[in-house]
């Protein structure tokens, strides 16, 4: 309606302005002959007085021409008669007897425009309407046949290019997926030897770890349009249009052949058929057998390979999976200490640094951190600058980046009393001085604050000391101990427990039964693993787990996790005894300053 009323007032306007020039340029003499508009009894009594030359005489107008030739103009009613006028004045006819008269009648276009105006206007704002309301119903009709078309996006290979150069780390995914490229670029060489390129390749890798923007690195190498769109996209409210989508996809790449296609989030049409609760003839599960028709249809010689990414391998459809589709799985980690530092120079092009600034420390301080993760936490660190006014970003802002990044941004209008505040500090110490006095758990404290962050009311920050991928029995024992050091160190000092230990216990207990039912660390009961959790998936949850062991089987498994965190609770709280001297000069610090570092808390330690 805003539309149609905008359009309207345009039209009426254009035809004011139009009549105002016309009428204008009506009314103006080509001589520049000097015209006075008066009253009509001025007028007569120019005649009257001998004064007048030429009279015209019009429906509403009299316009009286002088002897020394000025004009003056005169209205009068438009239904009396010049003659009437004149008797009515008393004027002699000997007065008007040697002029010149003329009678005109009304006429050119500002005489019709103002007849026919009223009567174009309605009939214009009508047919406008019509009109509008005609092609909104074209477009609805057009609606419906390209209903099934996908919303597929073309990435241009030559505006804003992303290649290898662009992907920090990955090198072994790099490698893989170089084959890919040169297939692209010299694919007789591969057909010489009867190699078949692989026609699907599956990204798997945890959230943020880069596997989009490898997938268009990789058309970037190759110089091959990059055609983008999400698995989600193609499921519909009504059935056969997600199919109709996957067709349209499809032909659109064999079109700009040789191509990428890029299907994200894959595992939201992926998922294993017949699973969760329902018919197996839903419309997710139709748009997946178009997907396997498709890809299966591709002849020897077609020249677009399909790139799917997914964090949830596990969930998808084992027909998916299998050679002649994605017949190539490659797998990305998160970066270890050396691909965090490339990512972090890559992240930090464009910023300001200072000369403090350290990225090797930083990527020791992020471990299982992702690509994303590095770019978020760069972002926040310019962020903290420039709310600061500085003109460089300095270490310091980097290092609050970390802790805004894990825990969130400081609750400064969170104060807590005296109390609250030693209690906290004797928690966090507790998990600080454990730490440090147990180091087969090759871990160690890089900071400890008693300043509230999310929603933690303080933090021990713990890094681990090198790059590990495996982890052994007592390893996980130091951790727990580590987690009950908060809980141990408030008993000793209080005689009794606060709510702020309760995800410490939580964390410990989920290690626990881990070592006993996930990693066949029990001594009782020996190598074995319990449980099942990959049945009956339903919405992306678990609806049942299958047990697989006796309840005389579960009362074991619950009575061992009960003596590895008994026993770990000895330990913790002897350790804290031998040290309570230690404990309470790590307390009474943090207390003073809310925030210790690595080197202050070894200092205390050490005395």
């Amino acid at each position: 309606m805003k539309k149609l009323f905008q359009s309207l007032a345009i039209i009426i306007l254009f035809f004011l302005m139009f009549s105002w020039l016309i009428s204008g340029f009506g009314s103006t003499s080509l001589n520049k002959v000097s015209r006075e508009k008066v009253d009509l009894t001025t007028a007569l009594e120019k005649i009257k007085s001998r004064e007048a030359e030429k009279i015209i005489v019009k429906p509403s107008q009299i316009e009286v021409t002088l002897v020394d030739g000025s004009v003056v103009i005169a209205n009068k009613e438009t239904n009396v008669s010049f003659p009437e006028i004149l008797k009515d004045f008393e004027i002699p006819l000997e007065a008007i007897q040697n002029l010149k008269i003329e009678v005109k009648e009304e006429s050119g276009f500002v005489y019709w425009l103002a007849i026919l105006l009223p009567i174009i206007i309605p009939i214009l704002f009508f047919v406008y309407l019509f009109s509008l309301t005609f092609k909104k119903a074209n477009q609805g009709a057009a609606q419906i046949f390209s209903f099934s078309r996908s919303n597929i996006r073309l990435f241009s290979p030559t505006k804003d290019r992303i290649t290898f150069k662009d992907v920090a780390g990955l090198k072994e995914a790099k490698e893989e997926l170089k084959e890919v490229v040169d297939f692209f670029k010299d694919p007789k060489k591969f057909e010489v030897l009867g190699a078949r390129i692989p026609r699907g390749v599956l990204l798997v890798g945890p959230t943020g770890v880069g596997k989009t923007l490898l997938a268009r690195a990789v058309a970037g190498e190759a110089n091959v349009p990059f055609f983008h769109i999400s698995g989600s996209e193609f499921v519909e409210l009504f059935v056969g249009v997600g199919a109709g989508r996957v067709r349209d996809a499809f032909n659109t790449a064999k079109k700009a052949a040789p191509s990428i296609l890029f299907i994200d989030e894959i595992d939201a049409i992926g998922r294993e058929r017949g699973s969760g609760i329902g018919g197996g003839h839903d419309e997710r599960e139709q748009t997946l057998n178009q997907i396997l028709v498709e890809m299966d249809g591709f002849e020897r010689d077609t020249r677009v390979i399909i790139i799917s990414a997914t964090n949830r391998p596990d969930i998808l459809d084992p027909a998916l999976l299998r050679p002649g589709r994605f017949d190539r799985r490659i797998v990305l980690d998160l970066p270890d200490i050396k691909e965090r530092e490339e990512i972090l120079k890559i992240h930090s092009k464009g910023k300001k640094l200072a000369p403090d600034v350290n990225l090797r420390e930083i990527a020791e301080r992020t471990p299982g951190f992702s690509g994303a993760d590095l770019a978020n936490l760069t972002n926040e660190a310019a962020i903290l600058a420039a709310r600061r006014n500085k003109k460089l970003i300095n270490q310091t802002e980097f290092l609050e980046a970390i802790e805004k990044v894990i825990l969130g941004p400081e609750r400064k209008s969170r104060v807590l009393s005296s109390k609250e505040k030693e209690i906290t500090a004797y928690h966090e110490g507790g998990h600080a001085l454990v730490s440090f006095l147990t180091p087969e758990g090759g871990v160690e404290v890089r900071k400890v604050s008693i300043i509230s962050r999310g929603r933690a009311g303080g933090y021990t920050m713990r890094m681990p000391k090198e790059e590990k991928y495996l982890k052994t029995r007592s390893e996980f024992l130091a951790d727990i101990k580590v987690l009950l050091g908060g809980y141990v160190a408030e008993e000793i000092k209080y005689k009794e427990i606060s709510t702020g230990a309760a995800n410490d216990l939580r964390e410990a207990s989920d290690i626990a039964r881990a070592l006993v039912t996930k990693y066949g660390m029990s001594k009782d009961l020996g190598p074995v693993a319990f449980g099942k959790t990959d049945e009956w998936i339903f919405l992306g949850r678990e609806l049942t787990s299958e047990r697989d062991y006796s309840e005389e089987t579960a009362q074991k498994i619950d009575k061992e996790v009960m003596e590895i965190i008994k026993d770990c609770y000895n330990e913790t709280k002897k350790i804290l005894k031998n040290n309570v001297h230690k404990l309470d000069k790590i307390a009474q610090q943090l207390i003073e300053k809310e925030t210790l570092e690595k080197e202050e808390i070894e200092e205390l330690v050490k005395e």
